[in-house]
């Protein structure tokens, strides 16, 4: 397309995501300064519909953002009451007990929430101090003043299936910011650009990944127990991949259910949706859900390389948030705190550049605060979990790793700082090497297709749009992951956005349903050719979570 003319706007902070970083770097910046013009781009159709998470909120950086959060009516009502720790056989289950756990696996004092829920309310906190908020509006390019990211275009609409602009076309605008706060979550678009282009992870190990797959039910209310939080490990995943589940007892006879798949499994042709619904079947599980129904479905990755993976967080210009920066604690599935603590170190740190009319400058202050503050404290601790994970398995990990937990609240490591290996799309093996796994077919009843559950994450996209997920050579699909991996691309998408069709008398095609997608990024993460590049669709379309 040739240069387009945009309209532009100008703001001291431009932050993309209205997510619990984005939206607590808002609140704190105008906290401190209530003439401080800021902007939040939301890509989805409200604050809250592309927001997923287990979740058990540690309420670490709400009680530093908002003290008063429970009179000013959080929806924050459910405290954690027991906690359950599981390792799952085919048939039984042996509960690990709760005294061996380091102090930090206690969720004494946490809450089951819906994030979603918390971002909407957060969203009405961030507009009651000034904060503009546009949702529906998709950052979709930077915009570069000579080497200094200065903004975005947001709010191009009307391009065609081709790229072209339509008869509708409208082309957006160019928000400008002294500093433009990137906290789009995992493996967004505009992350990668300015990762890739600062060289950001220079010297850090690579992102390590998982995929997160999440039901509500609503159970029988003489199974349901508020406040219980239990998690599992081993059976269906065993040695196939890493990975547990959760299942988390939330208000009115709900239940939130998931399960997390470490993406640097080797096996090509494990289908991590289908090890979701198998789950499902377990005694333990499928006693529970008896009965019951689902109302909700949605999958999101999760960034889970921790300390060794946090990239450099400043460029010139802006700053990584959140799990843009990967800044979640995978031992204890948390991350939603240190997204808030990042968001509000963020906004102290370009307040002061501000006031010291040192605007467009790399907020170094905000670098030293992640790695010397709270967070850097939070994640140092849980630093070998992964890696052992990754290295021997599940029960060494398991002993060594919560070993290395408890001398870690002691200041100090037997394993010093251990490194990860090749990045999950690496880490990928060839399907000769493995046996393909035979999944059963959904009942309907515990488990669903994929397309069924899709439907329940009230995904919708526009069907006349370039689609977003992009390749970068058409014929790779078909000339190399297919002979090569099975074309994994058909299995790892939790929303079946891949096909193979193999018709007789033709050659094989590589389909892609991008109408499904649920924005989970599992594809630009985990494809073993890194052929396939996600890009925001146009604002408003993908899933729409009521209460995820």
């Amino acid at each position: 397309m040739p240069d387009i003319e945009r309209e532009s706007m100008e703001y001291d902070v431009v932050i993309v995501g209205a997510g619990p970083a984005g939206l607590s770097a808002a609140i704190r910046l105008k906290q401190l300064d209530a003439e401080r013009s800021v902007v939040v781009l939301e890509k989805g159709s409200e604050v809250g519909a592309h927001i997923l998470s287990g979740a058990v909120l540690d309420p670490s950086g709400l009680d530093r953002l908002l003290p008063d959060w429970e009179e000013r009516g959080a929806p924050i009502k459910v405290p954690v009451t027991r906690d359950n720790f599981y390792v799952l056989g085919e048939a039984g289950q042996l509960r690990i007990p709760n005294w061996p756990m380091p102090p930090l696996m206690n969720n004494h004092g946490n809450y089951i929430v819906s994030m979603a829920n918390v971002c909407r309310w957060l969203g009405e906190q961030a507009e009651a101090l000034g904060v503009e908020i546009f949702p529906g509006m998709a950052a979709s390019e930077l915009v570069y003043d000579g080497d200094r990211v200065k903004g975005v275009v947001a709010g191009e609409f009307g391009k065609n299936l081709d790229g072209s602009p339509s008869d509708a076309y409208e082309p957006g605008m160019e928000l400008h910011g002294k500093y433009v706060f990137l906290a789009e979550g995992v493996r967004g678009s505009l992350t990668k650009e300015v990762m890739a282009k600062y060289d950001l992870s220079k010297g850090r190990c690579p992102q390590k990944f998982g995929l997160g797959m999440k039901e509500i039910w609503e159970i029988d209310p003489e199974k349901h127990a508020e406040g219980t939080v239990t998690h599992t490990m081993g059976w269906p995943l065993g040695r196939n991949a890493g990975g547990g589940s959760f299942i988390y007892h939330f208000e009115n006879n709900q239940i939130l259910i998931g399960l997390v798949v470490h993406l640097n499994y080797e096996n090509p042709h494990l289908y991590p949706y289908a090890e979701f619904q198998r789950l499902k079947h377990h005694p333990m599980i499928a006693d529970l859900l008896k009965g019951g129904k689902r109302v909700a479905y949605g999958a999101r990755a999760i960034s889970e390389g921790g300390w060794q993976s946090i990239p450099k967080l400043t460029f010139p210009g802006g700053v990584l948030l959140g799990c843009s920066a990967g800044l979640v604690n995978v031992p204890r599935i948390k991350g939603n705190h240190n997204a808030m603590h990042s968001g509000i170190e963020a906004a102290e740190a370009a307040h002061a550049a501000l006031q010291a009319d040192r605007q467009g400058d790399e907020l170094a202050a905000y670098e030293k605060s992640v790695r010397e503050g709270v967070i850097g404290r939070d994640l140092k601790k849980v630093r070998n979990v992964k890696p052992m994970w990754s290295n021997w398995g599940l029960v060494p990990s398991l002993t060594l790793g919560g070993l290395d937990m408890w001398t870690n609240t002691l200041g100090f490591s037997v394993f010093g700082t251990m490194r990860h290996g090749k990045n999950d799309a690496a880490a990928t093996g060839k399907a000769s090497m493995f046996k393909p796994i035979d999944y059963p077919k959904p009942d309907g009843v515990l488990s669903f297709d994929r397309l069924t559950n899709v439907a329940f994450s009230f995904t919708n996209h526009e069907e006349q749009q370039p689609a977003h997920l992009t390749l970068k050579d058409a014929s790779v699909p078909i000339k190399v992951n297919l002979p090569t991996y099975a074309e994994p691309a058909q299995r790892y998408c939790p929303a079946g956005v891949y096909e193979v069709v193999e018709e007789e008398g033709k050659e094989p095609r590589f389909v892609i349903n991008f109408q499904n997608c649920v924005h989970c990024k599992t594809c630009d993460i985990k494809d073993p050719s890194q052929n396939i590049h996600w890009v925001t669709p146009q604002g408003g379309d993908g899933p729409n979570y009521p209460n995820m």
